[in-house]
């Protein structure tokens, strides 16, 4: 018997689930793993399977991309047979991409309980998609599993009860420890020795869909990478949108990168002198490698990397990425510490108690 059906569907999605499988499969817990297809691109998605260690999916629905609402409704589509197939105790889905909210709908629909790992964050900005659906899949969760203890504020705001929440840490923060000493040094990834760089990636519609706001980041950057190489990773989203508004230009003298797996990325920012991002991921990764981050968003789900950690918000402001940028050349930037539970044993925590948990609990909601 299936206990625990894992759902992973996007890069940000692998290297959370990684560590949640294993520490499944180390307690005894039987657990499957469905894959939605979500991230198609085998540099995006199969690369970080290899990596990580990854079991190969049980399930693949094979989605691929589309608009926000097409691709929720295929995810749905896709995944309510196998629900049925394999009937678990319950669902475990992570994070907030739109593989998240699909499936929890439809286990939570089809009366099959929901454990949502990466529960109450929030950037209280509905106009991310991420915000809804993390919103909404809090909702629909019977067990909640938070990476940082704001996260029990926020849900408790919502109405959800605080006997649903349990703080267990960061598994993304788990996936880095166990592969930090595989990690790609910088050097391989570029071809050639760096002295100090920076690293930038850049994928909110936010950022990279409106051609003015773009063209102004990458402006500031280019003036940051004459004083600083800047290593910039490109999102197929962004070198699209940079090709079709004409900007390819202001891409001149850049180590413009195609996307990396994770060892390498890991890589990477370990070495950076500094992360310039809108990635919520990034923001952790750099606070649990001691690395200035600038943060090119107005806001952050991700309070404690402000609060705790090597985070600066930004924004899409060049005068104020310059200022913090130039603290980091004078002063060395943000110094931060690791945030309570960042220690390589939320898995382990989570799969803990689950399994106090899932005896408990027959699958189906009360009627």
């Amino acid at each position: 018997m299936t206990q625990v059906l894992c759902v992973a569907g996007a890069r940000p999605n692998f290297m959370k689930i990684a560590p949640v499988m294993a520490a499944l499969a180390e307690t005894g817990i039987a657990a499957q793993l469905l894959h939605t297809g979500q991230h198609y691109d085998a540099a995006m998605s199969d690369s970080f399977f290899a990596d990580l260690g990854i079991p190969q999916p049980d399930h693949h629905l094979e989605v691929g991309s589309a608009s926000h609402a097409v691709q929720t409704a295929e995810v749905m589509k896709r995944f309510e047979p196998v629900l049925d197939r394999v009937q678990p105790q319950a669902v475990l889905v992570v994070g907030d991409v739109n593989s998240t909210i699909a499936c929890a709908l439809v286990a939570a629909k089809r009366g099959v309980r929901v454990i949502h790992v990466e529960a109450g964050l929030r950037s209280y900005d509905r106009a991310m998609p991420e915000e809804i659906n993390r919103v909404l899949t809090d909702q629909l969760s019977d067990l909640l599993f938070t990476t940082e203890k704001s996260a029990l504020a926020n849900l408790t705001r919502e109405g959800i009860d605080p006997a649903r929440v349990v703080f267990v840490g960061n598994v993304m923060i788990d996936t880095l420890h166990r592969n930090l000493a595989r990690a790609v040094p910088a050097a391989t990834t570029l071809g050639s020795a760096v002295d100090a760089y920076a690293v930038l990636t850049l994928h909110r519609p936010s950022n990279v869909d409106d051609p003015d706001t773009l063209a102004a980041l990458l402006d500031v950057i280019a003036g940051i990478n004459r004083q600083l190489p800047v290593v910039a990773p490109l999102h197929p989203r962004t070198r699209a949108n940079i090709e079709k508004f004409g900007l390819t230009d202001k891409l001149d003298g850049l180590r413009v990168l195609p996307p990396v797996g994770y060892l390498e990325m890991l890589g990477l920012m370990r070495d950076a002198k500094l992360v310039l991002t809108d990635s919520g991921g990034l923001q952790e990764e750099t606070t649990a490698l001691g690395v200035p981050c600038l943060t090119l968003r107005e806001n952050t789900e991700r309070p404690i990397t402000l609060d705790e950690g090597t985070n600066t918000l930004v924004g899409p402001s060049p005068v104020a990425i310059r200022r913090a940028f130039d603290d980091v050349m004078n002063n060395g930037g943000k110094r931060g510490r690791i945030p309570e539970y960042w220690d390589g044993r939320a898995a382990m925590r989570i799969a803990h108690a689950l399994k106090g948990w899932l005896p408990m609990q027959k699958g189906l909601r009360a009627a």
